[in-house]
C-alpha cells in the first residue's frame, strides 16, 4: 500500500518534470529568437549572453527594418508574406481538389492492385527532393512557368498530393459504409455521396492535411529558390529570410525579426486549429 503510493506520487511528479523539460528546451529556442528580435544592435553586441530585455532596451525598428519595402530601404517582407500566403493556400487547394477523389477512390472502389497503390503514394518519399527538380524546372520551363508562383504551386502538389492521398484515405475507411449505402437508397449519385456525406463527416481529415500542406508549401525552399530565384518580386518568406541569413551587412537582430515573421503565421493557424487538427491526425488510427 505505502509501495503503490510512493510510486504514484514519484512518478506523478516525475512526469511533470519531464514535461517541464521538454517544454523548455522546445520553447526557449523561439523565445530567445523573440528577444533577439526586440534587441538594438548595440545591446545585442555589448551583452550577447543575456536571455531578456528590459522595456528601456525595448525596440521595434528591426520589424519596422524587415516590413518595409525595398524602395524604402526596408527588406519588402510584407510582399514576401502575401506571395507566400498565396502560394501555401493555392498548394491546399489545389492538392485537396486532387487528394480528395484519389482518397476516395481508393478507400471505397475496388480495383486490380489496390494495396499496392496505396503504397506506392507513399514510395514517392523515397525519392529525394533534388531528383525531380531538374526535370520540373525543364518542364515548367518550356511552359513559361519557371518564375511564376502558380507554376510553384503546381510543383508543390508533386509533393504533397501522394502523402495527402493516404491521410485522407486512412480516415475515409473509418466511415461507415452503410452511411453511404442508406444515402445511395435515397437516390443519391456517388458524386453527391461525396459532396453531401463524406466530406462533411471527413471535415477534421480535411483540415488536418490542409493545415499539413500548408506548413510544407509555407516553409518549402529549394523548389522557391529554383524556381524563382530570377525574379525577387515573387519570392516568398523562405527566400527572403535566407538572403537575409547571406547579407553580411543585416544585422542579427534584423535576421530574428525575419525569422519571427516566418515562425508566427504558422504558429497562428496552428493553434487556430489545433482541435481539428489533432482529430484529424488521429482518427484514421484505429483503421486502414
Amino acid at each position: 500500500m505505502y509501495r503503490s503510493r510512493f510510486e504514484s506520487r514519484f512518478f506523478g511528479a516525475l512526469r511533470w518534470v519531464v514535461i517541464g523539460f521538454l517544454a523548455v528546451i522546445t520553447l526557449f529556442p523561439f523565445y530567445y529568437m523573440l528577444v533577439l528580435s526586440l534587441k538594438p544592435i548595440d545591446q545585442l553586441m555589448s551583452d550577447p549572453g543575456r536571455f531578456w530585455v528590459t522595456a528601456s532596451d525595448l525596440t521595434m525598428d528591426t520589424y519596422e527594418a524587415v516590413l518595409k519595402p525595398t524602395e524604402d530601404g526596408g527588406q519588402g517582407f510584407l510582399t514576401l508574406l502575401r506571395n507566400s500566403t498565396v502560394v501555401s493556400l493555392a498548394t491546399v487547394a489545389l492538392t485537396l481538389l486532387i487528394s480528395v477523389p484519389g482518397a476516395y477512390a481508393v478507400s471505397r472502389l475496388k480495383f486490380f492492385g489496390n494495396r499496392q497503390v496505396s503504397a506506392l503514394f507513399l514510395a514517392v518519399y523515397l525519392f529525394p527532393a533534388t531528383l525531380l527538380a531538374v526535370p520540373l524546372f525543364v518542364m515548367f520551363a518550356k511552359a513559361g512557368l519557371q518564375a511564376s508562383l502558380a507554376g510553384l504551386a503546381v510543383v508543390y502538389i508533386a509533393q504533397t498530393v501522394p502523402v495527402s492521398i493516404y491521410m485522407l484515405r486512412n480516415y475515409f475507411i473509418t466511415i461507415p459504409a452503410s452511411i453511404e449505402e442508406a444515402a445511395a437508397l435515397d437516390g443519391c449519385s456517388r458524386l453527391q455521396i461525396v459532396r453531401k456525406v463524406v466530406l462533411p463527416l471527413a471535415a477534421p481529415s480535411l483540415m488536418a492535411t490542409g493545415l499539413y500542406v500548408f506548413m510544407i508549401a509555407w516553409n518549402e525552399f529549394l523548389f522557391a529558390l529554383l524556381f524563382l530565384a530570377a525574379d525577387p518580386e515573387h519570392w516568398t518568406v523562405s527566400l527572403g529570410l535566407q538572403q537575409l541569413a547571406n547579407g553580411v551587412e543585416v544585422p542579427k537582430t534584423v535576421l530574428m525579426a525575419g525569422s519571427v515573421v516566418l515562425t508566427i503565421p504558422v504558429v497562428l493557424v496552428f493553434f487556430a486549429a489545433e482541435r481539428m487538427l489533432t482529430e484529424g491526425l488521429t482518427g484514421g488510427a484505429d483503421k486502414g
